[in-house]
């Protein structure tokens, strides 16, 4: 088949690759429905991250089962599946507590930006629905895989309730995807800190009471200006850089939460920094696969439309211009068709 293959930064190809085959009596193999280009993806692209050897690009997923290994028993084949990006047994201690993100036996999905892939640990990793989900609910389906679930743990990990205040720091999708989780979470005023008009209007659709467009200082000030002087209860940083770090710990109130989300690069804290500022800070890689049963129902009984982040649709041979529109910004997510 042919699958995608960043060979280095800036360098996608669409090319031929060998099928993915059962390689443990645990893994099951699906065909896939869609998928799409993460935020992530675009380290590397970037030269951002670390690059010592062509990479199998793809991590977020959903389709039908055509394959199972030996010892799979909660999936089989003729079965639509949503999976995380994080594969995980779901039966360890920390699956058990509810973060299968730090599974005993985690591994991270790969080779999913392809026709066809191999999904490990699927009896812990992959959740079915009991009927194959229209075209129109695919994108929404999809969105659930990864970035949903992560704005949804940001959400979570800032510590947003029913009547709190809280702001956005950042305007990616997994940005946005943290106003609508915030919304379902009960909160009274959110603010997105966005500077694109488009990503505005669709935090407005997702729930953002207001919209900040400025950066450091200035950004800080209109936020605490929108909070009394206060600041915010909550705070998601879905970015992952030192300047979007500061901001989000500047507009968050003493004894409020900072939840983390986006993938730290290059982002520094001294302890007496933190120390003085008395505000909590908690994230990492989300357990999408605990939400993954209610965020699905919830998008098949069309309560919530995650998909529409993806704002570009390219047949998966064209892979390299969704990498291209998402880096130029002409794109907030690429969802590819197989």
């Amino acid at each position: 088949m042919k699958a995608t293959v960043m060979h280095g930064p800036g360098d996608v190809r669409f090319e031929t690759v060998e099928d993915p085959k059962i390689l443990k009596p645990t893994d099951a193999i699906i065909q896939l429905s869609a998928t799409c280009i993460c935020g992530s993806d675009l380290w590397p692209y970037r030269a951002k991250g670390p690059f010592d050897a062509p990479m199998h690009m793809g991590h977020e997923y959903c389709g039908v089962v055509i394959e199972v290994g030996s010892e799979v028993r909660n999936v089989r084949p003729g079965q639509f599946v949503v999976g995380s990006f994080v594969l995980s047994d779901n039966t360890c201690p920390h699956c058990q507590f509810g973060y299968p993100s730090s599974c005993e036996q985690r591994e991270f999905m790969t080779g999913a930006q392809a026709p066809y892939a191999r999904v490990p640990l699927a009896d812990g990793t992959l959740v079915p629905t009991l009927e194959i989900p229209t075209d129109e609910q695919i994108p929404h389906m999809l969105a659930v895989s990864d970035v949903l679930g992560t704005g949804y743990y940001a959400a979570e990990a800032a510590g947003v309730k029913e009547g709190s205040t809280a702001v956005v720091v950042g305007d990616g999708a997994v940005g946005l995807m943290g106003v609508l989780s915030a919304k379902l979470r009960g909160a009274e005023k959110i603010i997105a800190m966005s500077r694109h008009p488009s990503r505005q209007a669709l935090a407005r659709e997702y729930g953002a009471t207001h919209i900040v467009a400025a950066r450091g200082e200035e950004g800080i000030g209109e936020v605490l200006e929108l909070t009394g002087g206060v600041g915010a209860d909550a705070v998601l940083e879905c970015v992952g850089l030192q300047q979007s770090m500061d901001q989000a710990l500047g507009v968050c109130r003493p004894g409020g939460s900072v939840g983390f989300v986006g993938v730290p690069h290059e982002v520094t804290f001294t302890g007496e920094g933190l120390f003085f500022q008395q505000k909590r800070l908690f994230g990492g890689p989300a357990p999408v696969r605990r939400y993954l049963p209610d965020l699905m129902e919830r998008v098949l009984k069309s309560e919530i439309a995650p998909g529409k982040v993806f704002d570009l649709e390219l047949p998966l041979a064209e892979v390299a211009e969704g990498y291209n529109a998402m880096d130029e910004r002409r794109a907030i997510k690429t969802l590819l068709r197989v």
